[in-house]
């Protein structure tokens, strides 16, 4: 039997770890793994907070009843449906057949969809109460955070908030559940990669759902993937890193991201981050998309402000992962980066293309005209490399703010 761990009076963590996947939503990797997370509040009422992948039911169960025993739980709170939280809700009404299911009028409907579950459903609005004796849950629906039917729950009386999968990080919870347990250096880069794989298209949804929490007291976030929060410090960085990147605000850097067939493209890169370097930018990192999963390139364009892309022309396209990851920043609606570009060919330059396309369609500055290379490096392509380079340092350096438009330095 589990030792149940609360959380705070009458709040006990029940999720899980996924030490097992390889990829999360079968794209994203899993280094360091996953929590599944769920809570019980254990008042005259009892309440379930969100469950988890089915896969691991057996130990949510065991778990479930470390705290309870045999007692039955009134009420299951659905903040989000996705099924790595809502997997086990069907098994859950089997052993729970009085159980009611609390969410909101797009839970019903996805509720019925997923499982046929169209009995002991209550549907509540935007900031209703619900009484479980000493703890009132208020409900605050966040809906593209990310997905429609997604809301968030406080109890005012312990001023805690289960966030749903907002405020969530990729990493399971090795031994501890809180951040006074666990060491939160761990998360932060994990949560920048969580958020920008998972969450970062939503960047409105998000500042819309932090603009309606702004006047609630939080001493406790809960969320579906990873630590619980309770330490004002970690509490004010969580929030601090949502707002943010749903802002697409950014630190000083600079990603270099580009493929390369022969070198020839490699090359390139490497001249215009030395250069970069030689001209004052720090914190430059580089990624061949041939090797380099997309998710920590999404992870670094996120972090950093100053954004250079590079590919050699592949059946007149860009190579795949640069296509790729072209598609996967549209996609996201990336904004507010220094930009630059640069391109290699042998006869047509449908990379240039392509790459100008994107430029035009983003709300980014470009900082330099496109450097092209046709079928080697000569020493005017060496010239321009290094002027794209130097541009964006300076452009890092000088503390501006980013301006869509088109630039050339040469």
């Amino acid at each position: 039997m589990y030792k149940p761990f609360e959380i705070k009076q009458n709040l006990f963590y029940v999720g899980v770890n996924d030490r097992t996947k390889h990829l999360f939503e079968s794209l994203w990797p899993l280094p360091k793994g996953v929590s599944y997370n769920s809570y019980i509040i254990n008042d005259e009422k009892i309440a379930l907070i969100d469950t988890v992948d089915i896969c691991y039911s057996d130990v949510f169960f065991n778990k479930i009843r470390s705290v309870l025993g045999d007692k039955p739980i009134d009420y299951l709170v659905v903040n989000h449906m996705e099924p790595d939280h809502s997997g086990s809700i069907e098994l859950l009404t089997k052993r729970y057949p009085d159980i009611k299911i609390v969410g909101n009028s797009r839970t019903e409907s996805m509720l019925k969809g997923y499982y046929g579950i169209t009995e002991n459903v209550l549907v509540i609005e935007d900031n209703e109460e619900l009484s479980l004796g000493k703890n009132t849950l208020q409900f605050y629906l966040t809906p593209m955070v990310h997905w429609p039917e997604t809301m968030m729950t406080y109890v005012k009386e312990s001023k805690t908030l289960f966030s749903a999968d907002a405020f969530g990080t990729f990493g399971t919870l090795d031994g501890g559940v809180t951040d006074t347990q666990l060491n939160p250096g761990r998360y932060w880069d994990e949560m920048v990669r969580y958020y920008s794989n998972i969450v970062g298209k939503f960047g409105s949804p998000v500042q819309a759902a932090l603009k309606k929490l702004s006047g609630v007291e939080i001493e406790t976030i809960c969320s579906t993937h990873g630590p619980v929060w309770t330490q004002p410090e970690t509490i004010a960085k969580v929030v601090s890193i949502y707002d943010r990147l749903s802002k697409y605000e950014s630190e000083n850097g600079l990603v270099i991201a580009y493929g390369s067939m022969y070198g020839n493209t490699e090359q390139l890169a490497e001249i215009i981050a030395a250069a970069a370097a030689e001209n004052g930018a720090q914190n430059i990192v580089m990624h061949n998309v041939s090797k380099s999963h997309e998710s920590d390139i999404l992870r670094d364009v996120f972090k950093y402000r100053g954004l250079i892309i590079g590919s050699p022309t592949y059946n007149n396209k860009p190579s795949p992962g640069v296509e790729s990851l072209l598609s996967a920043l549209q996609n996201r609606n990336l904004k507010k980066r220094f930009f630059g570009f640069f391109s290699a060919h042998t006869w047509a330059d449908g990379a240039k293309r392509d790459l100008k396309a994107f430029a035009d369609g983003m709300e980014f500055e470009m900082v330099c005209g496109p450097v092209e290379m046709k079928q080697s490096l000569s020493s005017d392509v060496t010239k321009n490399a290094y002027a794209l380079g130097k541009a964006m340092a300076e452009k890092l350096n000088s503390g501006a703010d980013v301006v869509p438009q088109k630039t050339d330095c040469r």
